[in-house]
């Protein structure tokens, strides 16, 4: 007797939702995988860029976890684009 193939059940899309701000969870989960990527880049192990990250003694002073508003953004767009 032959076995029956199982159907493929169909994926459900990924309900999003769609703001432009960060809460503040957010934010700290951003800017901790940009300090981890960053250490990578600078040379660090992944053990020891791990190690850091976990190590909130280790966060720099200046770090600051507030959404940037638009006079923030605007410095850097540039001018040019249209």
């Amino acid at each position: 007797m032959a076995t029956q193939k199982k159907r493929p059940t169909p994926r459900r899309k990924v309900q999003t939702v769609d703001t432009d701000e960060y809460n503040k969870l957010e934010m700290y989960c951003i800017w901790l995988n940009e300090f981890y990527t960053t250490l990578l880049r600078a040379g660090f192990k992944h053990d020891i860029a791990l190690a850091l990250i976990t190590d909130k003694d280790s966060y720099p002073d200046w770090v600051e976890w507030k959404i940037p508003t638009d006079s923030d953004i605007s410095k850097y767009m540039d001018e040019d684009e249209d």
